[in-house]
């Protein structure tokens, strides 16, 4: 998952050197140097391009700051239809391109032996910041906004879906091996607004990137999308990323060999001992049945937690990798 290496000491280190987290993300060397920190220590399979789904907005004139204890600040929030017809799209090479040289760098400097997977929110999870202006809340004004001025929503939602296609597609010609999309606050909506104002756009953007650049795996992820996971696997992608909620079994039941799977362990698991992690990560191999085969990509159900131990981190590689079968 994005930030995969924000547990690990020398990502520590060199935040404090930064000074903050947005002047490391927009510094390319250092989000280059935090991008290979995880595949330095650890013998992953693949990297995760450093930085944050909230650029795309920051990139249209929202002032996003990230305030101590209260995560991601917008100054200027979108809360009406003149402010949603006033976004307009990022050039992801010129507001963007600190962005497009950290991917430049970190593929350069990984030189084929691993993939690099670039990433984008969606646009309902970018709106839901845009509008709540903050992190961390129970999403009232969004809400509300779905209920009584839809089409201000839907302004917002089309912006934000041409820049997230366009921003993904940047990342590719950068040297991103893979993308994701993360929806992170999809799974909020009721089934009918989850197609609306969600699974539409992603598909949309699936497509898009299907037509400009067949060769690159698709991976969509929506965090409590147990109940849409039929409706998500048909949008396009590769492959879906499943959180700690679902059942590999049934997911892979549902899934028929359409799509692959990315999942699913709870992150909380590594915030105990490496023995604990250890046998969780063989649990969630062994519950997608006798045969891997159909495609899963064995990853945490969501982002991993600041506060994981990195010994616990280590015993994950080496479980998945020596994982067998079931017992």
């Amino acid at each position: 998952m994005r930030q995969a290496g924000r547990f690990l000491p020398e990502y520590n280190a060199l935040r404090e050197r930064a000074g903050s987290f947005m002047a490391m993300a927009q510094t390319p060397e250092l989000a280059a140097q935090a991008t290979l920190q995880p595949v330095t220590r650890y013998p992953l399979d693949a990297a995760i391009v450093f930085s944050d789904i909230l650029t795309v907005p920051h990139a249209m004139g929202l002032g996003l700051s990230f305030a101590p204890g209260r995560g991601p600040v917008f100054e200027r929030p979108v809360r009406s239809g003149e402010q949603a017809r006033a976004l307009s799209v990022p050039d992801p090479e010129d507001d963007l391109g600190y962005v497009m040289e950290a991917v430049r760098l970190s593929s350069k400097a990984l030189d084929g032996r691993l993939p690099l997977i670039g990433f984008a929110g969606s646009p309902f999870t970018l709106a839901c910041y845009m509008i709540e202006g903050a992190s961390g809340t129970d999403f009232r004004t969004v809400k509300k906004m779905l209920f009584e001025a839809p089409d201000v929503l839907e302004t917002v939602l089309e912006v934000n879906a041409r820049s997230v296609e366009q921003y993904l597609l940047a990342q590719i010609r950068a040297g991103a091996d893979a993308v994701q999309i993360f929806d992170t606050w999809g799974g909020i909506l009721a089934r009918a607004h989850y197609e609306r104002f969600s699974l539409s756009y992603i598909r949309r953007i699936v497509r898009a990137l299907r037509r400009e650049a067949p060769e690159i795996p698709v991976i969509v992820f929506t965090k409590g999308g147990a109940a849409f996971l039929e409706d998500t696997m048909e949008c396009g992608a590769t492959a879906v990323g499943l959180d700690w909620t679902i059942d590999l079994a049934k997911a892979k039941a549902l899934a028929r060999g359409r799509v692959a799977l990315q999942g699913n362990m709870d992150p909380a698991a590594l915030l105990a001992g490496p023995e604990a992690a250890s046998r969780e990560a063989l649990r969630v191999l062994a519950s997608f049945g006798d045969s891997l085969a159909g495609g899963l990509v064995f990853n945490l159900g969501h982002g991993v937690d600041k506060d994981a131990c990195v010994d616990s981190v280590q015993a994950l590689v080496e479980a998945v990798h020596g994982y067998a079968g079931p017992a």
